[in-house]
């Protein structure tokens, strides 16, 4: 299949799975279905790559983020990266991450572009909207919500793993897997080369009630992009490194 034919495929998937008259669940197969054609498209590029007639390079970009919520953001471009065989590095200052540092292949990078901006709006825009039930009586709005970012970002990690999964296990021929992990190891070093010293982050401790919901919001995400269907949403602001 084409790389054409194939975002051809995703934009209609996504269009029928946002149309208002079609069903939750109908709209999750739809969904669900995007993100295995934009994991085939990854491992496609790779495999190309790898037999010289693709040029992939790694390189890294640079994703500014902001506050509310920097850091739960920072963990949601975290769960994108790391299924898509990318790495990351926070830039902190105090309590709030300014921005994010992907390093990875170029293509990956491109993939995980798209998808973070896509989940990032669908998340905040849910984000807006979620409160603390009566279950979760006495603790604050800011608590539940981080709760519920990191229960989003979480199964956005899982969708996007078994995704990436189920693109290696059906490529055509049996080189997709060795190249994958050779692909993975050679960011890892060349990561390792360049940001090997660094500290890393301590766990955090989060108190909030929110990470069910936002776990089973993570589940019906969109998995898809706006970018392929054409829509108008920008990239946020981002250097190549």
């Amino acid at each position: 299949m084409s790389d054409q034919h194939l975002l051809t495929r995703v934009r209609k998937l996504l269009a029928k799975a946002e149309d208002p008259a079609v069903t939750e669940a109908e709209a999750e197969a739809y969904n669900t279905k995007a993100a295995e054609l934009i994991a085939r498209y990854g491992i496609d590029r790779a495999v190309l790559a790898a037999a010289g007639r693709h040029t992939d390079t790694i390189t890294s970009v640079k994703i500014p983020l902001h506050n509310p919520y920097s850091k739960d953001k920072a963990q949601l471009l975290s769960c994108v990266a790391d299924p898509l065989r990318c790495r990351v590095v926070l830039l902190c200052r105090g309590q709030a991450v300014q921005s994010v540092t992907v390093f990875g292949f170029r293509s990956d990078l491109d993939r995980v572009e798209l998808l973070f901006t896509s989940l990032l709006l669908q998340a905040t825009t849910q984000l807006a909207k979620v409160r603390p039930g009566w279950a979760g009586q006495g603790q604050t709005v800011a608590a539940y919500r981080r709760t519920w970012l990191a229960g989003f970002a979480s199964a956005v990690r899982l969708r996007l793993q078994a995704a990436e999964s189920r693109a290696v296990a059906e490529h055509e021929g049996h080189s997709a897997e060795l190249v994958v992990l050779d692909r993975k190891k050679l960011v890892n070093d060349a990561y390792d080369a360049q940001y090997g010293r660094l500290r890393k982050a301590s766990p955090r401790h989060l108190s909030g009630t929110g990470y069910t919901d936002g776990h089973f919001a993570g589940r019906r995400a969109n998995l898809g992009t706006t970018h392929l269907k054409g829509g108008g949403i920008a990239l946020p602001a981002r250097t190549a490194s």
